[in-house]
């Protein structure tokens, strides 16, 4: 039976070993990122080899509404647990095991009979319940980390969390598109579910803390509750999220996050479909882009946890972004030599994948080191997840058109755009750091 936090018992330990901390946020990002790298590496270029529009492509980002939206029920999950099983686990344990459940299920949903439209909705549903679980086990793990993690781990928690996710595009994504020309769709989604069994385990062993902050109720946290329970959602989202709003440094922050990934949602979501325009195949993309381009997110990623502990956390968000800007402008020079007739060698395609990747890695890391740094320890998945929600929002709001703005511009202007509204959206950093400082 859940119950509210604050009925927690009165003693509490907070004595993890960091190596095993760091392993098992490790093995449930992993876990996520499996589902999700083939929603966002593998989908794509499936649906296109398969001469759907690059609009109805960008149409899918609405798969990816639970990840946005999953700020609404944050709130709950930080709140009502098992004290048996623990605050987190009560959560990550059951969304795991109906993601298996739903896995299993789309392993009989052949891609061929998808021109049916009773078996594309049937499709469609699926991969919007593995998303809702997703992001439900993502509210969990990110308040796990931001509790289990101390101020010096952090950083490279957050590389972890990156590490996760690309690893799990390797499998979830690349794996996938190169072994879908060997083997059936059923054995390759079952083979995916192991991965995601193996990931549950560590979870399964673990035996949480009772955090201090479970057995703590101020004023905040009472009124919250009292709002939630009296369904006043008005006043109890004012309650919960004024924080982000409450003073200029918050409000500049806020800023930050509502634009810092509309360069890079705009430019992924078409990545993929011109690659296959371009004549690749779905195990060249597989192999050479997804899984090159994941291995250099993975180092980008603990090159930027590295720099970090030498760099402010601001300067790092600065430099790395401008690092990816200019993979946008790569991925622009490389869509207008195509368009334009000349050719385009497979390596120069892989070679920007790879930068982009990895310049996307350091800056993600970098900008998550800094959401946790503004997430409250009482109620760090809400404070985490509105934080990733809003970035969620943005980005998956200018996917949905991204497909529209590439079929009638054409790849190179679309990207051009992307480089023009990356830059633009340095402004919003730089003056939330003139904000900081002040």
């Amino acid at each position: 039976m859940l119950v509210p936090s604050q009925q927690a018992p009165d003693k509490y330990s907070i004595k993890t070993a960091p190596a095993y901390s760091i392993g098992l946020l490790l093995s449930l990002y992993l876990a996520q990122g499996l589902p999700v790298g083939f929603l966002t590496q593998a989908l794509p270029a499936i649906l296109r080899k398969n001469n759907v529009s690059l609009a109805a492509i960008g149409g899918f980002g609405l798969l990816m509404a639970p990840w946005a939206l999953k700020f609404l029920w944050a709130p709950v999950v930080d709140r009502y647990f098992s004290p048996q099983w623990g605050q987190s686990r009560s959560w990550i344990i059951p969304t795991q095991f109906l993601t298996i459940l739903l896995l299993v299920v789309i392993s009989f949903l052949e891609p061929g009979a998808l021109a049916s439209p009773v078996i594309l909705l049937s499709f469609f549903i699926v991969l919007f319940l593995i998303n809702l679980m997703g992001a439900t086990q993502d509210i969990a793990t990110d308040g796990l980390a931001v509790r289990l993690l101390q101020t010096l781990q952090q950083h490279w928690g957050n590389a972890v969390q990156v590490l996760g996710s690309r690893l799990g595009f390797i499998f979830g994504g690349g794996a996938v598109l190169l072994l879908l020309d060997l083997w059936s769709w059923q054995v390759v989604f079952l083979l995916l579910t192991g991965f995601v069994v193996l990931n549950s385990l560590p979870i399964l062993l673990f035996r949480e803390p009772v955090w201090p902050q479970q057995i703590q109720v101020d004023g905040v946290q009472a009124a919250a509750k009292s709002n939630f329970q009296l369904k006043k959602w008005r006043k109890f989202f004012a309650v919960e999220f004024a924080y982000f709003w409450h003073n200029p440094q918050m409000q500049a922050w806020l800023l930050v996050l509502l634009t810092f990934k509309l360069g890079d949602s705009l430019s992924g979501a078409m990545v993929k479909p011109m690659m296959v325009d371009m004549g690749f195949s779905l195990a060249n993309i597989g192999l050479m882009a997804s899984m090159l381009g994941s291995v250099a997110s993975v180092m980008g990623a603990l090159l930027a946890a590295w720099l970090m502990k030498y760099m402010a956390r601001s300067t790092a968000l600065w430099w790395f972004n401008l690092l990816q800007i200019l993979s946008f402008l790569l991925y622009a020079i490389l869509a207008w030599q195509f368009e334009h007739g000349y050719i385009v060698v497979a390596w120069q395609v892989y070679c920007v994948n790879a930068i982009e990747q990895f310049a996307g890695a350091m800056a993600l890391v970098a900008m998550l080191t800094l959401i946790m740094d503004y997430s409250r320890k009482q109620q760090a998945g809400s404070d985490f997840t509105f934080q990733v929600s809003v970035l969620a929002v943005t980005g998956g709001g200018v996917h949905i058109v991204s497909g529209i703005v590439a079929e009638y511009w054409g790849y190179s202007i679309h990207f051009g755009f992307c480089v023009l509204l990356a830059v633009l959206c340095l402004w919003p950093i730089f003056r939330w750091r003139k904000v900081s400082i002040h």
